[in-house]
């Protein structure tokens, strides 16, 4: 049994290098993988990329140009964890970048329509606060915003 935990598989429809190639540029610790065409026996014309593997902050992925019969939804999304107002600035930009898009509550859909989730730390500490006054009153101004303002969410938090 092999122990080397799982890669996650993203399908695409002819974009899937391009997509490694967008990934791996936003996020730090990332690199591009292995790459595989098709030969003549197919699948798709000869040369055009199957797969390829990539590795996105550290997370193990597979790009898989699939064909246009399956699209990403919201129900599934990946979460990026943000220190600071700088990060959350930066993700959400660099993802909407090229035709994305920027949703609620920090939610951001990208060019390939990937679903990310830009949370700052201090919002899951700020919403888990077991003073329900408090975590009620941040929750609720998150739930206007769309690109998350850390001091906007202090601000309530803190009842001002």
């Amino acid at each position: 049994m092999s122990t080397d935990g799982f890669t996650t598989c993203l399908w695409f429809d002819g974009q899937a290098e391009e997509a490694a190639n967008f990934y791996v540029s936003v996020f730090k610790n990332s690199e591009l993988g292995k790459v595989v065409r098709a030969t003549e026996a197919g699948p798709g014309p000869a040369g055009s990329v199957v797969t390829v593997d990539f590795v996105a902050n550290g997370q193990k992925f597979v790009g898989l140009n699939g064909g246009p019969e399956f699209k990403f939804t919201e129900a599934i999304s990946f979460q990026i964890d943000c220190a600071d107002q700088a990060e959350v600035d930066f993700y959400s930009d660099a993802l909407i970048d090229g035709g994305g898009e920027q949703g609620p509550c920090g939610w951001v859909k990208d060019r390939f329509g990937l679903s990310w989730q830009v949370v700052p730390t201090r919002l899951i500490e700020m919403i888990s606060d077991p003073d329900q006054e408090k975590a009620g009153r941040a929750m609720g101004v998150m739930l206007k915003m769309h690109k998350l303002d850390i001091a906007a969410l202090e601000k309530a938090y803190a009842g001002n």
